[in-house]
């Protein structure tokens, strides 16, 4: 899975735009009626194309290579005005293979807020003998990646910053969320208006009346599976199989969706930090849990003092946290190691002695200190801040900040800091969809998930009535979609892909290895 998705996991105005019209392809009305005729773009033909856009494209050629064709979809950019401005929507298609039947086509999503147009390869694989029998469909949503991208030429690939350790530094941050809106407002105005998960879930439905099919499948993680419950929501009967992997559930979500996080991040620092003492005669951190978490300690107080030396890069207090986070999204060996290992890396530099980077770790530096991956960080936040008008006051973020810094050290603050949507040039146009469907779902939950937390996942079960939901005990974030090494759930969830039929309870797999 590509940089982008792993480190955006870190998470009032005009009319309301409408739902779309039904397609000719469809089974059921549409939520919401629509205010113009849409069928020109449900009934559009799609032109099949190579997905290699030219030199350096990356994401392209594995999709070419993996036999993937690529097409644009014409929607409106506003479905309140589907006569006026169009945009287009990027996606990919890896067609059914084999001689078995084809069992429909599914969309993808990766979380992130991401793209997720290179996931059908990826997903081919992870499916098992499911992943022959579908058309896999990735779609960049709108703002993000390939679809009317937005770029507001931001300094970082993130919008994710902690207050430091003093009021200057908050101050600091505030400045910095508040650069970071304005730049959006001078280069997109005219798109932000039109960035929403309902929008996407519009465009979602005009892409599966473009493909020509009744009822499409769904595979998201993490933010996708919001956007999959919004869409049930918005169009229910237009989804055949639905799995939801670490799901958001509709209450969090928004500018402030790290507020709440911050108990498991502390909780899954601690389990690496005694992994890291089981392993001191290779890391040399320290022999203890304690001994470890006061090294991480002495870390982050020596950066508050002065910035750490880590190459060409500049470390400080506002973003150590988020290194750490970063980190945190699987209890799996290989993580755990990266993160000892950069750790070691911040020690020498919290000492003042000469420090380089790992190659993980330079790479995770470019990403959140340079402005290489503005687009990024710039796509994601014009989608969050689209759906959720956040608090305006910085005093209210300042309070917040110092009640959690004492109950929760580390992550408190960086939760419950300030952002850029608390600028936003834009108010939401639309109030957020109140999630609930009937919706026969298979659901997957980690009860340690850094991410989109164990009663996050709890409370979108009881949202969407049908679900079944499996239960892994550990540590990490959409444990389907990573290809966590669990057969139990992997060999359940193909199950549920290629027969369609749900357990018939709720299970709970135990961990292995």
């Amino acid at each position: 899975m590509n940089r982008t998705r792993r480190a955006a996991v870190l998470v009032a105005g005009a009319a309301a735009a409408v739902a779309g019209a039904v397609s000719p392809s469809s089974a059921a009305a549409p939520a919401e009626a629509a205010t113009g005729d849409l069928s020109r773009f449900y009934q559009q033909r799609l032109d099949w194309k190579a997905c290699t856009l030219g030199p350096g494209d990356e994401v392209g050629k594995e999709l070419d290579d993996a036999g993937a064709r690529c097409a644009d979809v014409s929607v409106p950019l506003d479905y309140a005005d589907p006569d006026g401005r169009t945009i287009t929507v990027a996606i990919s298609r890896l067609e059914a293979s084999g001689t078995a039947s084809r069992l429909g086509a599914m969309l993808l999503n990766g979380g992130g807020p991401g793209p997720a147009i290179d996931l059908p390869p990826y997903m081919r694989q992870l499916m098992g003998k499911a992943g022959q029998r579908y058309d896999l469909v990735g779609m960049d949503p709108r703002s993000l990646g390939r679809s009317a991208g937005v770029d507001c030429g931001w300094p970082s690939a993130t919008w994710i910053k902690g207050p430091g350790a003093t009021r200057r530094s908050f101050e600091r941050s505030v400045r910095f969320a508040k650069d970071l809106a304005d730049r959006c407002a001078r280069t997109n105005a005219s798109l932000l208006p039109h960035i929403s998960t309902r929008n996407i879930a519009r465009d979602m439905d005009v892409v599966r009346g473009a493909l020509g099919e009744r009822k499409m499948s769904y595979n998201g993680a993490s933010y996708g599976t919001y956007l999959g419950s919004v869409y049930a929501t918005m169009f229910p009967g237009r989804l055949d199989r639905v799995l939801l992997d670490s799901s958001q559930d509709p209450y969090s979500w928004g500018p402030r969706l790290m507020a709440g996080t911050e108990d498991a991040n502390e909780r899954a620092l601690a389990d690496w930090a005694g992994w890291a003492a089981e392993r001191d005669d290779e890391y040399g951190l320290g022999d203890t849990r304690d001994e470890v978490l006061g090294l991480v300690d002495r870390i982050l107080a020596a950066s508050a003092r002065a910035p750490l030396a880590i190459g060409p890069y500049r470390l400080d207090a506002s973003m150590l946290p988020v290194v750490l986070v970063d980190n945190l999204g699987t209890d799996e060996d290989p993580a755990r190691a990266g993160l000892a290992e950069s750790v070691r890396v911040l020690r020498e530099a919290a000492a003042g002695r000469p420090a380089q980077p790992t190659p993980d770790l330079a790479d995770e530096l470019a990403y959140l200190l340079t402005g290489a991956d503005s687009r990024d960080g710039s796509g994601q936040a014009a989608l969050i801040c689209g759906d959720v008008a956040a608090p305006r006051d910085p005093e209210r973020y300042w309070r917040d900040v110092q009640e959690h810094r004492r109950t929760a050290p580390v992550f408190g603050a960086l939760a419950h800091n300030i952002g850029p949507c608390a600028f936003w040039p834009v108010r939401p146009a639309e109030a957020p969809t109140k999630v609930g469907a009937d919706l026969p779902a298979l659901m997957v939950a980690a009860t340690g998930d850094t991410r989109t937390t164990y009663r996050r996942n709890q409370i979108v079960h009881r949202l969407l009535r049908g679900t079944r939901m499996i239960t892994l005990d550990a540590n990490v974030h959409a444990p389907y979609q990573r290809g966590y090494p669990n057969t139990c759930v992997r060999d359940r969830v193909n199950d549920y892909l290629l027969t369609g039929r749900l357990p018939a309870r709720d299970l709970t797999c135990p961990p292995e290895g």
